[in-house]
Order: C-alpha cells, then structure tokens, then sequence
C-alpha cells in the first residue's frame, strides 16, 4: 500500500512538473468503466490509472470515459476489439467463457476482498492456464468482490425453506449454479440493473455484497439481509487490457504497466472493496435493513445443496488443462486463511 501511495502521489507532483516543462509525447490508454464514477470499481480503476502514470513518470496516463464504451456484459470484447483499452469485468457476464476462474466464487471461502483478491491472483500466477483463458485480452489483474449476502424487499431468511417463492437477481457464473442448487428462481442480470428490478417488482431480491447496496441505491427498496461466514459467494473479476495496445507500448512502458499490476492491482481492488463494504453495512443499519446471520443448521445445508459444485468444476478444470484442480482449490482456500489471520 505504501508504493501505491508513492506512486499516486508521484503521478500528482508530475503533473506540476508536466505543466511547467514542454510537451512531451505520451502513451493515451482509453479507460472504460459500466458503474458510476462514485462506484469503488470506477474509483479503483481511477487510482490504478494514478499510479501507472507515476510508475511511467508520466509516458503513459489514463483517458477515464464518462461513459462506458459497452453494457457490462459486452465489455470483454469491446476491450478485445480495442473500444476500450483497459477495463474491467465479470467474469461471469459471459456464461461458459470462463472456467478455471470460478475457484474464487465458491461459498465460504473468506470475510475480505483483499486477501481472496491476492490469493486469487497467487493461484493464477502458479497456474497460467487462469490467465490464458482471456483470449484476446491480457488479464492485468485477477480480484474479487467481498462476501455475498442475499437481500430481498419480503422477508427474513433464516432457513433454506424461506428462500422459496422468491424471485432473484444474480450475475452469472457460479453464483447461478449455487442459487439453482439451492432451489432459488433466479434470473441473470447484470448489477446496475438491480434498481429497476426491485423497485419495479419484477424481483423480490438479489444477490450483492454488503458495498452495493448502496453503489445501485437500493437501500430503500431491500427490507432484509442474511449473511454467511465466509460469504455465500463471490464474484470474479479481471482487469484487462487491450491485447495489441499492450504490445505496442515501449518495454520501459510495458515494465511500468507490470509493475502496477499482478499482486499490485489485486490487492488495490480488494483493499478498496473491503472499505466500502464497512460503508454498506454501516449505511444499511442506519437504513433499517433487517439482518439475519446465517446459523450452522442454515450453513451445513447450503454445505450439503452445493457439494457436487466443487466434483463438477475440478473435472471441468481439468478438461480445460488445470492440472489437479482438486489440489489447486485446497490451497486457494488455504492462502486465503494464511492472509485472513
């Protein structure tokens, strides 16, 4: 965090420098975000964008559109066909693209965006076929968002009974195959539709953690919450460039793009997810939001619901060319403990 400050706060003081001293040629990487400019996302990607240009000494600096260059889903390939050159998205926009990526939307696997980030992006590192995957991008970081949590406008949810008879948002990938072993009606959305779903009855309730509720204003609309230890899922993200923009660039840029992301970027992300999340749920207690933990009759059931995910995805990892997929998921979930404590 300490090289993140340094970086960020370099990238100010070049900018005076900047300002005083002659133009000089720059490297203009057009950013793209599909959440507000208030969204942790939008404001990670801004910071990231910061430091890069410090690390670059001002060679290579960020133009942040005010507007996304594609819906959410889209977003993936409109950075492959070079609408944008770096962006962000989930993984799980694009149902059955991606794979080896869902060991980190399991349930259970930690209580931080930060250290479930940096584990997630260790495990890449030591298997690459994570990376490879985003074909037609290079994948500049792997992060996730915090524990998930189920919100809905109806009632309490203390049991698996009570999440019958309700309608859900969710955002695809391995939450969809969660909440469907679980027996919920869900329909796959994107978040920034959340709003006008459940205002307008259409769903009774979603899938988030705890930062969104008030990043899609929909603190007034949900009623109730239940939280899991350890969450009850996650979502993957990838912060992505261009493919050919990044092999344009000099190596002196191309050193200063590394060196902002990997490990770097993961923990950003996770770091500045982790401090929205203490906002959301402090903002959804002063909001009246009824919250429901999880008991360990409620936990174990979700634990036997979803068993068979874990079987399916190590045989379909390794058909996609993860070697021991079973062991790679153990020590996924043991870093993260090691980071958490």
């Amino acid at each position: 965090m300490k090289h993140l400050l340094k970086s960020i706060a370099a990238a100010g003081a070049l900018a005076c420098t900047l300002a005083a001293a002659p133009a000089a040629a720059q490297t203009i990487l057009t950013a793209s975000s599909w959440v507000p400019n208030s969204h942790i996302l939008t404001i990670s990607l801004r910071q990231w964008c910061e430091a890069l240009s410090g690390e670059s000494q001002g060679k290579i600096r960020c133009n942040l559109l005010p507007r996304a260059v594609s819906p959410a889903p889209g977003t993936f390939d409109a950075v492959k066909s070079g609408l944008a050159d770096v962006s962000f998205t989930v993984h799980g926009y694009t149902p059955g693209r991606f794979v080896t990526t869902q060991l980190a939307e399991f349930p259970f696997l930690g209580n931080y965006s930060e250290a479930i980030s940096v584990a997630f992006q260790r495990s890449a590192q030591k298997n690459p076929i994570m990376f490879d995957e985003h074909v037609g991008v290079r994948p500049l970081a792997l992060f996730t968002h915090g524990p998930g949590l189920v919100y809905n406008t109806k009632r309490p949810i203390a049991k698996m009974e009570d999440l019958g008879g309700l309608k859900f948002r969710v955002g695809g990938g391995m939450v969809n195959e969660i909440s469907k072993s679980l027996d919920m009606n869900v329909t796959l959305k994107p978040a920034p539709e959340s709003f006008e779903l459940l205002s307008s009855g259409v769903m009774d309730g979603t899938l988030f953690p705890a930062e969104s509720v008030e990043a899609f204003k929909i603190d007034k609309i949900i009623k109730h919450a239940t939280s899991f230890p350890g969450g009850l899922y996650n979502t993957s993200f990838v912060l992505m460039m261009n493919a050919d923009k990044y092999k344009a660039l000099s190596a002196d840029e191309k050193r200063a793009v590394d060196k902002v992301s990997g490990e770097f970027a993961a923990r950003l992300f996770g770091r500045n997810w982790d401090s929205q999340d203490r906002k959301g749920m402090a903002y959804m207690q002063v909001s009246g939001v009824q919250f429901t933990k999880a008991d360990a009759k409620f936990v174990a059931d979700v634990k036997t619901r979803t068993s068979g995910l874990e079987a399916k995805w190590i045989a379909d990892a390794e058909a996609k060319g993860l070697k021991d997929a079973k062991k790679v998921l153990s020590d996924f979930r043991a870093e993260i403990a090691r980071l958490e404590k």
